[in-house]
């Protein structure tokens, strides 16, 4: 039976909330017998404009995507709208996540979470500069400086690159601990920033 991962997609998403998870999922289902997939799943259309400019083409949209047992919600300057004014992806959180085994997101991902009602009663990250914005959503204990909270099957990551290291995680919960630590060493994943910055 496979494990099916989906991504969600959407314009002026950040490239590294969705790109760094997508890598460790994929190099782990690439292995043999991983018994994972993972795939894109775009709003609005197939096509997406990232952030920074970068442009990718989703395997799905909304609409066509097969059954998901995790989903993933990237962050991003496009998020920002999406929490005060909701959307289609509002909607079809709502209706997927409860499905999942596992409902995660990256940096302002949270703020999507929180607005389609999965982080209610919760404990949560995210991205450093938005901890008040979540935290103004009510109803959500909002941890600072950490990389990942897990609270029951709900699992948020701080911002950007803490998205691959709660990636990992999650990998070691779904296959080891020891299959976790092949991927991270496949991707050649040991931060070592030669300037030492304040969390």
């Amino acid at each position: 039976m496979t494990t099916q991962i989906g991504i969600l997609a959407f314009n002026d998403m950040e490239e590294l909330d969705a790109i760094g998870p997508w890598e460790v999922f994929s190099w782990a289902a690439k292995q043999e017998d991983s018994g994972l997939a993972v795939c894109t799943i775009g709003s609005g259309s197939r096509e997406i404009t990232c952030a920074k400019g970068l442009r990718i083409v989703t395997d799905y949209t909304l609409e066509d995507h097969p059954k998901l047992d995790i989903v993933l919600v990237p962050g991003g300057q496009g998020t920002r709208a999406i929490f005060a004014n909701g959307g289609p992806e509002i909607d079809w959180l709502k209706k997927v996540a409860p499905d999942c085994t596992w409902v995660t997101s990256v940096c302002t991902g949270a703020l999507l979470l929180h607005r389609a009602g999965q982080l209610q009663g919760k404990r949560a990250t995210t991205y450093w500069a938005a901890v008040d914005l979540l935290r103004g959503g009510g109803n959500v204990e909002v941890m600072d400086d950490v990389r990942f909270v897990r609270d029951g099957n709900v699992v948020t990551s701080a911002g950007i690159s803490a998205g691959m290291d709660m990636s990992l995680w999650l990998l070691g919960q779904l296959k080891s601990p020891e299959f976790a630590r092949f991927v991270q060493k496949g991707i050649e994943y040991f931060p070592a920033p030669p300037y030492t910055a304040a969390a």
